[in-house]
């Protein structure tokens, strides 16, 4: 059974040396993730209408707004999807190539290309990931915490076999992840103190140390994973 302690150290390591560019490539997958959080901010426009109502305005008046925002937030909404499925997804995959790659060995930024190689397999398969995440999180929010780690290996495993489907990436992060889950869950939260102190700095300790520490690692548990198989 692997270490916690061993596969944060591998990936500390890795990230030291080649620090500005795990900066870089964290960035972007933060990005990546705040992006996909804001493209639910469209639930708000019900309390913008609540306010409008409080502002005075007639019921024809507000049935405008309220049509407007509605329409906006329709719009947005499929903008971001388009603009994730088939620009950022590929992106995310160059990412965690380069974080995998960085294990190993030296590797560039030219990594970040990674997931356009093979665009339309990568495309589907990261979509196909999202899709049944986002069905099991609308389940209920514990299985989907749960299918979110039986997924994770799924980048890494397009990066190293970018002819697979969907859904056979999908299937190997399983069978990779069956019995590791909870044990990088811990590893998970094993960085709730640089979360913290990244949160007390606004975000200055987690660009620079904590993000692509915490991604550097998970690149190397693929690694270690990848040997136990």
């Amino acid at each position: 059974m692997w270490s916690i302690s061993e596969v944060k150290k591998t990936g500390r390591e890795a990230f030291k040396k080649s620090y500005w560019g795990c900066v870089v490539v964290a960035f972007f997958l933060s990005f990546l993730t705040a992006g996909s959080a804001m493209s639910g901010s469209s639930s708000s426009i019900s309390q913008t209408s609540k306010q409008l109502e409080q502002a005075g305005l007639s019921s024809d008046e507000l049935l405008a707004v309220e049509a407007f925002l509605l329409s906006f937030g329709l719009i947005f909404t499929l903008v971001w999807t388009a603009v994730r499925i088939f620009l950022l997804n590929p992106l995310e995959i160059g990412c965690q190539t380069y974080l995998k790659d960085n294990i190993t060995g030296d590797v560039s930024l030219n990594k970040l290309g990674a997931g356009f190689k093979n665009y339309k397999t990568v495309v589907l398969a990261v979509f196909l990931r999202d899709l049944f995440l986002a069905l099991w999180f609308c389940l209920l929010f514990i299985p989907g915490v749960v299918k979110s780690y039986s997924y994770m290996m799924v980048p890494y495993i397009l990066s190293d076999n970018p002819e697979l489907k969907g859904t056979e990436a999908i299937t190997r992060s399983r069978q990779m992840m069956n019995g590791h889950k909870w044990r990088a869950f811990l590893m998970d939260l094993s960085f709730i103190g640089w979360i913290l102190l990244s949160l007390i700095t606004c975000g200055l300790v987690g660009l620079l140390y904590e993000s692509p520490y915490r991604y550097s690692a998970k690149a190397a548990l693929y690694h270690e994973l990848k040997k136990q198989a």
